[in-house]
């Protein structure tokens, strides 16, 4: 035995060695990065994932509106719907990829899909509510560790990432790409993910063009970066509407809400309302309807 053994063994017979000990694992403990936990899933049915706390946060009332709402895009709603369906209740489905024109509820539609099938799954007996997550843009390089975190829970999921888009220079598509398919665990079986983007490829087109010029084979480099969007099973289009959809959705929202104006009046209030913004879309009607219920002295809430 080498003097610096016999050494330690004096000092763990001193009778404060146990003590010792406790301190330098409690200390040790403290500088020990915390393991993450899985949330109390029955608290709520959306969450909001916080990567830098490793945490799932509940959401009492989600901002949403109700289907029956959403006008002009019944095809892709009545898509999404079966889809999310078929998942929640154990069945194969589809990522899905809602993209284009701006103001035309697409991330609307998810949270009001979320909250339809959790109605009808409620009605069924022995099927568990669909658990709604919101992962945001700037976090999606920790999606491989949420979804870990998920794999072993006792729910099925719909990861939601709102507005996606990646720039130049930005490598993180990569980690969805592996999470999407292609990686060695790939996506938990349940797990399903839900994105919204204005762009089509997720990519800027200025971006695509760059790599074409600049690459030593300009196919290659932009083949890798347009097959992200390749890799949901599902693409979702939203166009602008026409004029008789925007109005069909300001008639809606007007007869949901109860309002008792003359109808040629409102419409007439309406297209002015969009011809000062310079667009006619579903947010337009919404932003439209919220001035006409608040000078009514009414709540849309």
């Amino acid at each position: 035995m080498t003097s610096h053994e016999k050494d330690i063994r004096a000092a763990l017979a001193a009778p404060d060695a146990a003590e010792a000990l406790l301190r330098i694992a409690a200390a040790l403990e403290r500088l020990a990065p915390a393991q993450p936990g899985l949330a109390d899933f029955d608290a709520a049915d959306a969450f909001i994932w916080h990567s830098d706390e490793e945490r799932l946060a509940p959401v009492a009332k989600v901002n949403r509106v109700d289907i029956a709402l959403l006008r002009g895009i019944d095809r892709v709603r009545d898509i999404l719907h079966d889809n999310t369906e078929r998942f929640a209740k154990g069945f194969a489905a589809n990522n899905a990829l809602l993209w284009g024109a701006r103001g035309m509820g697409k991330s609307s539609l998810v949270k009001a899909v979320h909250a339809e099938v959790n109605r009808g799954l409620a009605a069924a007996p022995g099927l568990r509510p669909l658990k709604l997550i919101e992962i945001h843009r700037e976090d999606i390089e920790s999606l491989p560790r949420l979804m870990k975190l998920l794999r072993e829970a006792g729910y099925r999921f719909l990861i939601f990432c709102d507005d996606l888009s990646f720039d130049a220079e930005d490598t993180s598509y990569k980690s969805l790409k592996a999470v999407l398919e292609g990686g060695i665990e790939g996506r938990p079986a349940n797990v399903i993910l839900y994105a919204t983007s204005n762009r089509r490829h997720l990519l800027a087109r200025d971006m695509i063009e760059n790599e074409r010029s600049t690459a030593i084979n300009p196919g290659e480099a932009v083949e890798e970066k347009v097959s992200l969007s390749d890799r949901f099973g599902l693409w979702l289009g939203f166009h602008k509407c026409s004029q008789d959809e925007y109005l069909a959705m300001v008639r809606g929202y007007a007869q949901y809400f109860g309002l008792d104006a003359d109808p040629a009046d409102l419409e007439a209030q309406a297209l002015e309302w969009a011809t000062t913004r310079g667009s006619r879309s579903g947010r337009t009607a919404w932003q439209f309807i919220q001035d006409v219920v608040g000078r009514a002295g009414k709540s849309v809430d």
